[in-house]
């Protein structure tokens, strides 16, 4: 009996200093490609636009925590650890608060 797929929560965000929008979509075809390489499937895409890196009070980021402490996801893939922050300690936090709850952070 094999183990159901990971249910994968992609994260992308683009700040509007030096980005465009089109950043989200390339961020998220970049992680739909490591999920679909590792056999999960994706259970919700959050996502922040024109939004700084540095603050927490980002929709996207803010539903990511809240559906992660109801065990509605397995693993977060980003891009890279700073779509998720900017800040080492905001990112220190979200990877204690994820590896408590069990849910690797990997990114591409």
């Amino acid at each position: 009996m094999s183990n159901p797929p990971l249910r994968a929560a992609i994260y992308a965000r683009y700040s509007s200093d030096n980005q465009r929008e089109a950043s989200l979509d390339d961020q998220i075809r970049i992680c739909r490609r490591l999920i679909a390489e590792r056999g999960w499937i994706i259970a919700e895409v959050y996502s922040d636009a024109a939004i700084s890196g540095a603050s927490l009070l980002r929709p996207g980021y803010q539903k990511l925590q809240q559906d992660a402490l109801r065990g509605r996801i397995d693993v977060v893939v980003a891009e890279s650890i700073d779509r998720i922050s900017r800040d080492q300690e905001h990112i220190a936090a979200f990877h204690k608060q994820m590896t408590f709850l069990g849910i690797p952070v990997i990114t591409v």
